[in-house]
């Protein structure tokens, strides 16, 4: 036995192992800064992310050292952070405002300082309801800013610390890289395909694994390195010299925890994506948007006829104005509605042909390629939700006393190109905003293809389907300008139903202008009445004889719901647009005269989406040059007949006393059970079952682990090996509750190092039933084991519910037995000393 000089123990005991946990602890804090960086990277894509990142992790480490060497405790370092989040706040979370400062106004240093104060508790809010990427919008780093400084410096100060504390970092170190996963992107990334191996979600499975594997590894380590701290300091004050070479069990132990990773990892990367492939990603942002407010909003196609109304013939409802030298666009949006089921055509339902949501949006959008365009809208007459845009939105900028709050309530659709304003009920009279987009290039709709059969699209009515039959020609776009032309020229424009003894203004802007009256409503029952009125105009010889096929009266409400359902019979997913038009070279659309959008002004037209993705618009006015035909307006009106029946009196047979389920039976098992839900709800609860058997699972493994044992132990044919077995089970519970787990001492001595009367008692048991030639009968060895019992309850219900649980799951019983493996049974003790072997 190699025994240390006094002065080598002093220097072995002086001897701090802090170095190495602050090094690993260190490194791994740093790579958990990596992963959640990578991770909420999505979410900004601006380099105003990499700065805040690095300067944090920075000024974390600097205020986690200093608190070390200091020794502060949590109140000083949380007036630490909060110091450094004041400090850092402006320039790192709200950069916008840098730009102000430089120029002299001294007014935007408050102003950031606001907008951080309002970013700890508002800015989560906000951050899922902007479209992605934000970059450095408004005040929207500041829980990255809280994330990368106020986790780093607790996670460094917890696994800095010498005690069980230390583990707590894991928990910090997995919000942190969850912060990007749960506020990013709705949609996985897209699967990795190597030959027939397909990786599922490669990104966030990436990012998942080395979360996991990082934090397995240094649990790991520290663990070890808590093993052989304990070994040190039993080494100075025994003055045994402790090998570091690793023996079998060491080995061992390296091999089980390696087994346990690579089987974490592998469920982890291979199992969970392929189980989820199928699968919605619902995230914070994925339950936000405006859609309560838009589900509430009557559909603008619905109140188009209001428009031409005497009382608003003078209303300006916007002005649209351009640059200096720069031309107005074309189209103002006024709202896109593309979700039509039979009744009325509104915005981003369920049946709607593009699934994007109405979201927030950042400084700027990508836009695609087009010609930029920059115009300012000044707001009027117009109220409610819909909010006018042009183009691809770029960006937006809001001016006046409500400035915040419309930016606040502005939502934006991207697939759509329309926006809604939510702020205060929706735009008012003075609201003005600066509106940069890209107009695409337009396209020629006869030289578009369609991209197939529309999903989910209505049935068109029957005389509509008919109608296109008899009249198409060609295919793809061609056909569908044909049928788009031949309507308008059979159509005749009317805004109503009747007028009185004046004109209406709408009818004094038209030259030559003869009234034929027409219902509102853009129902499937009035396109059906519509084109029914065709095809008998068209099957009337009067009307070839007149060359007068004109019979379809209505305006832009029904004929751009006509349109769209046209284009979904030849396979173009289509969509109304309500808006104005301010440059047009069809002479019968109306449009903003000087900028000016007044309520007569406004038309719907219809959009039809091609093979290669572009929105295509399509002008359908009809025209008022030629008016019906005399004999078809004078045999039908456009009026609502009701039908009145009266109410039929049948004879009521009473049924049969006995009641009959044979009918009722037989039609329940022609349907047979509804089982659709049954896949939903196994595969949800199959990724819940296996994500608590990859969480759970060691610790339930462990913890069978020690009821086997135990159960083996009390079972022993002898009494004599039963009570030593009892003996190793309360030695084992104690050394699972924290107490030291050498086996070089007697039982006796063992005992000695705590005050528990019980376990004085088990020992002085046990050398009597081992060491004595006193029979032993089985009832002693099953009231040793009741006594163990008792002593293992006192154990847990000591230290607490949290701390039994740990004890319950901790491997230092197994690892007992492992390090110091006892050879032949414990009756063996008897006159046997074990003999300690110098270590070399």
């Amino acid at each position: 036995m190699s025994i240390l000089r006094s002065d080598d123990r002093q220097m072995a005991a002086s001897e701090p192992r802090f170095a190495p946990r602050i090094a690993v602890g260190s490194a791994y804090l740093g790579a958990v800064v990596i992963i959640a960086a990578v991770a909420a990277w999505p979410i900004y894509r601006s380099a105003s992310l990499v700065v805040l990142v690095a300067v944090s992790a920075v000024v974390a480490t600097g205020i986690a050292g200093f608190a070390r060497w200091r020794g502060w405790g949590a109140g000083r370092v949380a007036l630490a952070l909060a110091a450094a989040v004041a400090v850092l706040g402006v320039p790192l979370a709200v950069p916008s405002r840098l730009g102000g400062i430089a120029q002299g106004d001294l007014l935007e240093l408050p102003r950031g300082l606001g907008d951080v104060a309002t970013g700890l508790v508002l800015a989560w809010k906000d951050l899922v309801t902007v479209d992605l990427p934000v970059g450095s919008y408004r005040n929207l780093l500041v829980p990255a800013l809280l994330i990368f400084l106020v986790g780093t410096c607790i996670g460094l100060v917890l696994v800095w610390r010498q005690d069980r504390w230390a583990y707590a970092a894991v928990p910090v170190a997995l919000v942190m890289i969850s912060f990007g996963l749960f506020f990013g992107r709705s949609t996985v990334s897209e699967p990795l395909r190597w030959g027939p191996v397909t990786v599922f979600a490669p990104l966030e499975t990436l990012l998942g694994v080395a979360g996991l594997v990082a934090s397995l590894l240094w649990l790991s380590w520290r663990n070890r390195d808590e093993r052989m701290d304990s070994l040190q300091r039993a080494a100075v004050s025994s003055g045994v010299r402790v090998t570091r070479r690793p023996s079998r069990a060491d080995r061992r132990r390296v091999g089980q925890g390696a087994g346990m990773i690579a089987v974490a990892v592998v469920a982890a990367a291979v199992v969970v994506p392929f189980a989820a492939r199928g699968a919605e990603r619902d995230v914070l942002r994925s339950a936000i948007g405006p859609e309560i407010d838009i589900s509430s909003a009557i559909s603008p196609l619905a109140d188009y006829r209001d428009n031409f109304a005497p009382s608003r013939a003078d209303d300006v409802l916007f002005t649209v104005g351009s640059g200096p030298g720069e031309s107005l666009p074309d189209r103002i949006r006024l709202a896109v509605l593309d979700d039509y089921d039979g009744d009325v055509y509104r915005s981003g339902g369920a049946g709607s042909v593009d699934a994007a949501r109405f979201v927030r949006v950042p400084a700027t959008l990508e836009a695609g390629e087009g010609e930029p365009i920059e115009v300012r809208v000044t707001i009027g007459a117009l109220d409610g939700i819909w909010m006018p845009t042009a183009g691809r939105l770029e960006s937006v900028q809001f001016d006046g006393t409500r400035a915040a709050a419309l930016a606040d309530g502005f939502y934006y659709r991207a697939g759509a190109a329309a926006g809604v304003q939510t702020a205060g009920g929706g735009l008012a009279s003075g609201d003005s905003y600066l509106l940069r987009a890209v107009e695409p290039a337009p396209a020629d709709l006869a030289s578009i293809s369609a991209p197939g059969e529309v999903a989910g699209a209505v049935e068109a009515p029957p005389s509509l389907v008919a109608w296109v039959t008899a009249h198409e020609s060609g295919s793809g776009g061609a056909a569908l300008q044909g049928l788009v032309d031949l309507l308008r020229d059979r159509g005749y424009l009317s805004h109503a139903l009747a007028v009185g003894d004046e004109p209406l203004p709408w009818m004094t802007e038209l030259a030559d202008y003869g009234f034929q009256p027409s219902a509102a409503g853009h129902s499937l029952a009035r396109i059906d009445a519509m084109f029914a009125r065709l095809l008998e105009r068209e099957s009337d010889p009067r009307a070839e004889a007149a060359d007068n096929f004109v019979a379809a009266v209505g305006d832009d409400e029904q004929f751009a719901v006509a349109v769209a359902l046209i284009a979904q019979e030849l396979g173009f997913p289509a969509r109304v647009v309500v808006g104005g038009v301010l440059n047009s070279t069809d002479a019968g659309t109306p449009t903003c005269r000087d900028g000016q959008c007044r309520p007569s002004d406004l038309s719907a037209w219809t959009e039809v989406r091609a093979a290669d993705g572009r929105w295509v618009p399509i002008d359908v006015t009809p025209q008022f040059e030629q008016s019906p035909s005399l004999e078809v307006a004078e045999q039908r009106d456009p009026l609502n007949v009701t039908e009145v029946r009266p109410d039929p009196v049948e004879e009521v047979v009473p049924p049969d006393p006995v009641q009959d389920d044979t009918a009722r039976d037989e039609e329940t098992d022609a349907q047979g059970w509804d089982l659709a839900w049954l896949w939903p709800v196994l595969r949800i609860g199959g990724l819940a079952l296996l994500v608590l058997v990859i969480a759970l699972g060691p610790f339930v493994v462990i913890a069978a682990a020690k009821v086997v044992r135990r159960r083996a132990r009390r079972q022993q044919p002898d009494p004599t090996a039963r009570i030593a077995a009892g003996w190793d089970e309360y030695v084992d519970a104690a050394v699972d509750a924290g107490a030291d787990p050498s086996r070089t001492l007697t039982r006796s001595e063992l005992v000695e190092r705590s005050d528990a009367p019980a376990g004085r008692m088990l020992a002085r048991e046990a050398d009597r039933a081992i060491f004595s030639d006193a029979p032993v009968s089985a009832e002693d060895a099953d009231l040793y084991w009741e006594a163990v019992d008792e002593e293992r309850t006192r154990l847990r219900e000591e230290r607490g519910f949290w701390r039994g649980l740990a004890a319950t799951v901790s491997l230092r019983s197994f690892v007992r037995h492992l390090a110091h493996p006892v050879a032949g049974p414990r009756s063996a003790e008897r006159g046997k000393r074990r003999v300690i072997q110098p270590a070399r």
